[in-house]
């Protein structure tokens, strides 16, 4: 019943790895939620809240693609700590807007950009070294361990981020950012390089159109980016947090919101050993999408922030069964070679989904209530997802290899 931890007990590398980022990303969900909280606090606008997404949208693009590129070419070892190493300098650069007379929105916006480009070169290479370092047995088990380090990263992070934003200030929160970066770098140090196979001769465009293409021809590769993105694109509802907060006069309990579907998430995450046994990776990943759907849909319902909680929470479960399915086909279907390109394609099919579903959520709020965009997002979600169904028949009818018995 319980998630699967032989890979870890048995492969020194991928424990150092796994190890250092679930540190380091405790921190970054820290200032994942700072940022959206200092915004607020600036402006008093969900508008503003959205637009800083959409300028973290066009470097984690371009950066993404182009970190694609370079996973193939070099070692992807060095290239996550090198990204490491930038993602700790804007830590401190929050840090240090933070001790304006008066923080610069501006300043928040260029850092936040840029820490988004690093994101944008970190994660290909992340997702492209786990399955080298991994048996292809382990392949469905780590995937259930991202997800646990997601839960309680998501969790722990924006739950002290909270406490910790109510009683000193954010200050305290890029801190401990920082901190976690310099945990992670040393990992990462301590590792064995790891070889590119096949690798490119060059980091260039006709190489990032390349990666495009095979994603394009491959249905069922295909098939996740786009479930995924329809999901966040019309459903994300966390750039409505901090208003929500405000308008039930409950800042205290931001962190609540924040912590919510992280905490469905991890319960999937840690009872996630009988997913292996369901085959149909691409049935689960449409009706999961679809359920996420349903709950945001409820949340518009709730008549407090302790019931928005629960959806959370059941929203954040069935991300957590799309996430693991998604995550096992394409550490199936993709090869080594491309990994690092289509690594890429892969981190912006999620975190590109989510920015643009918080520009939908903001800018739909400012025009009529945080309820109405809640709600209409749920709803369009779920019909969205449903039609997949239709849309995508190879993906739905998709059988995985990875069986675990």
């Amino acid at each position: 019943m319980f998630v699967d931890l032989s890979p870890l007990k048995r492969n020194s590398e991928f424990r150092k790895l796994f190890t250092g980022q679930t540190v380091s990303f405790f921190g970054s969900m820290m200032t994942y939620v700072a940022i959206p909280y200092q915004t607020y606090e600036l402006t008093k606008s969900s508008f503003m809240v959205g637009v800083i997404s959409s300028v973290q949208l066009i470097p984690l693009v371009i950066a993404g693609l182009y970190g694609g590129a370079l996973a193939d070419t070099f070692d992807r070892r060095k290239l996550l700590i090198y990204s490491e190493i930038g993602l700790f300098f804007c830590s401190l650069l929050f840090l240090a807007n933070c001790f304006l007379p008066v923080p610069s929105i501006a300043i928040l916006m260029v850092i936040a950009a840029l820490s988004s480009a690093l994101v944008g070169l970190h994660r290909p290479s992340m997702d492209a070294i786990v399955p080298q370092l991994v048996e292809k047995k382990d392949l469905q088990p780590v995937a259930a361990l991202g997800s646990l380090r997601y839960a309680v990263g998501a969790v722990a992070g924006p739950a002290l981020a909270g406490v910790l934003i109510a009683s000193v200030g954010v200050k305290a929160t890029y801190i401990i950012d920082a901190l976690t970066f310099l945990i992670s770098i040393w990992a990462l140090w301590s590792m064995k390089s790891v070889v590119t196979p096949q690798a490119l001769e060059k980091a260039d465009l006709k190489s990032i159109i390349e990666g495009i293409k095979y994603a394009y021809k491959n249905k069922l590769i295909l098939g996740t980016y786009l479930v995924d993105i329809i999901a966040m694109v019309f459903a994300m509802p966390m750039a409505l947090f901090p208003q929500l907060a405000d308008e039930f006069n409950q800042k205290k309990h931001l962190g609540l919101l924040y912590a919510a579907m992280p905490v469905g998430a991890g319960l999937i995450s840690l009872f996630s050993k009988p997913l292996g046994k369901y085959h149909r990776h691409g049935a689960g990943v449409i009706l999961a999408a679809t359920g996420w759907g349903v709950f945001i849909t409820a949340m518009a319902f709730a008549p407090d922030l302790i019931w928005m909680s629960v959806a959370l929470l059941m929203a954040g479960a069935a991300d957590s069964v799309s996430a693991i399915y998604r995550s096992t086909i394409w550490n199936e279907v993709i090869p080594p070679h491309v990994r690092g390109r289509l690594g890429s394609l892969n981190m912006l099919s999620y975190m590109v989904g989510p920015l643009i579903g918080n520009v939908r959520a903001g800018s739909m709020a400012s025009m009529t209530n945080s309820h109405l965009a809640i709600l209409w997002g749920g709803i369009l979600c779920v019909i969205a997802c449903a039609s997949c169904i239709w849309i995508f028949p190879t993906f739905w009818s998709y059988r995985s290899e990875t069986v675990i018995e």
